[in-house]
């Protein structure tokens, strides 16, 4: 304690002058030093300033760059998208006009398939398949083409319009996001020290993770750019392809319309003709039924005055064979008489006259030994049909008694009849002397009938008269 309380010791003179000298010295080199820092601190405020400004000129430098960059892609953009919306409304223009084509398309084919069903109502003949057909099936086949060709045209524009559509979603997008980075470059660009704005972040000094580089920046830019250039230039080409496909129908249909027309011209000139020829030739019909009609009534004519000259030589006929005994006699005027006779029974056989047989019995024996009458017998009964046309003295086909050439009234020998004449009642008795009655006046026509003791009788062919009956008559 009391070592405590001592009085400090006291230094020499040497010992004074000493620290004071190593104090001066230690005093100057601070100073010294301190002169050095300033100078050393001035030297790197003015570089650090000079470094600042030049970091920032250089910085504004870049901002501008970059503002320009952003400033030409952006009217990149703008372009392409001012095109892009130019050539879809013209694709939407002409999707209008492949809808109203297909729409007129419907009207066409409407027709011809009226045509053709019409066509289908002909009858017989005229249900041909002629170039009219042919032509209007091509032209049905056609227009289904044609519909079906702008069917798929017109999806491939819808399918177009799309794509436009999509690239130009694209456009606008990057071209909104080029707006606001455009936006806010600008008002880094317009920054400076003296800005009322500025202030430190903490969080400015990083690299966002979802940032890009400058090359993917300028590959997604170029590639919208791409896309829609790609887009237009598929939008013209289809633009084209329309424009083609259009007038290549157009034409299509308008050369097919022609052959069309051209055909039913044709068919109609024919048709015409064939009825003009066809009216013509049913007016000589009609013409040659009237001469025929004309020519019946002609020959009716002619019929009924033959029946004069065919009475007269049945009547002659008849008259004649009332010729008594050997009088009786195939001459020259009895074979013309039967040869007129026939003649006047059937049309066409009289007018040539053939030779003239001669009355004499055959090799000049008696004429009484011989076929002395000109027809045999051959009964006709009442439920027999007649027919002129059978051979003559024989049974005609089917079972059909031929017409006989000549009626004649027979009878038995002695057999007294009454025949109803002219509205008289005659008696005659068929005996080898002209009866009380006197001969015959005419033959008998057609059915032609007697009165006799056991009934109605047909009349019938001359019996064979003996000899011993001309003998009689000859000596009568």
């Amino acid at each position: 304690m009391a070592k405590l309380l001592q009085p400090p010791p006291k230094f020499l003179p040497s010992e004074w002058h000493i620290a004071n000298k190593n104090q001066y010295h230690r005093a100057e080199a601070q100073r010294s030093r301190s002169e050095r820092l300033v100078a050393e601190s001035q030297r790197l405020v003015d570089e650090i300033e000079k470094t600042t400004r030049k970091s920032q000129s250089d910085v504004d430098k870049k901002l501008e760059q970059r503002l320009e960059e952003v400033r030409f892609w952006k009217k990149e953009l703008d372009n392409k998208l001012e095109q892009l919306v130019y050539v879809t409304d013209d694709l939407l223009t002409y999707q209008t006009r492949l809808v109203n084509a297909l729409e007129s398309m419907k009207e066409p084919l409407h027709i011809t398939q009226t045509c053709l069903e019409y066509r289908e109502k002909r009858v017989g003949i005229d249900l041909v398949r002629d170039e009219v057909e042919q032509e209007l099936v091509k032209e049905a086949e056609i227009i289904r083409g044609v519909m079906a060709l702008l069917t798929r045209t017109l999806e491939e524009v819808s399918e177009q319009i799309r794509l436009n559509r999509s690239a130009k979603y694209n456009l606008e997008k990057d071209l909104k996001d080029k707006f606001v980075a455009l936006t806010i470059d600008d008002v880094c660009f317009s920054l400076n020290n003296n800005s009322p704005n500025i202030h430190y972040s903490e969080k400015a000094v990083r690299v966002e993770p979802h940032s890009v580089s400058l090359e993917d920046w300028l590959d997604f830019s170029n590639s919208n750019v791409e896309k829609a250039d790609r887009q237009r230039n598929n939008s013209l080409a289809l633009k084209a392809l329309v424009d083609r496909i259009l007038s290549q129908t157009a034409s299509d249909l308008c050369r097919q319309c022609d052959v069309v027309d051209t055909a039913f011209r044709t068919g109609l000139k024919e048709t015409k003709a064939a009825r003009d020829q066809l009216a013509a030739h049913l007016a000589k019909v009609m013409e040659e039924i009237a001469c025929q009609e004309k020519n019946i009534s002609v020959l009716e004519k002619a019929i009924l005055d033959q029946e004069g000259p065919a009475k007269v030589a049945h009547t002659r006929l008849e008259t004649r064979t009332h010729r008594p005994n050997v009088e009786l006699c195939r001459d020259v005027a009895q074979y013309r008489l039967l040869k007129e006779a026939e003649g006047s029974l059937s049309p066409g056989s009289g007018g040539a006259e053939g030779p003239e047989p001669q009355a004499a019995g055959p090799a000049g024996g008696d004429p009484g030994q011989g076929e002395h009458h000109l027809y045999r017998r051959s009964a006709v009964h009442a439920h027999e049909e007649v027919h002129p046309a059978a051979g003559r003295g024989r049974p005609g086909r089917g079972g059909r008694r031929p017409l006989p050439r000549r009626h004649l009234l027979t009878a038995p020998v002695g057999q007294r009849l009454i025949k109803p004449c002219y509205g008289q009642a005659r008696t005659v008795l068929i005996s080898g002397r002209p009866t009380a009655g006197g001969a015959l006046s005419r033959g008998w026509g057609l059915g032609g009938w007697l009165q006799a003791a056991g009934g109605q009788y047909w009349c019938e062919w001359l019996p064979r008269i003996p000899a011993s009956v001309h003998a009689g008559h000859s000596s009568t």
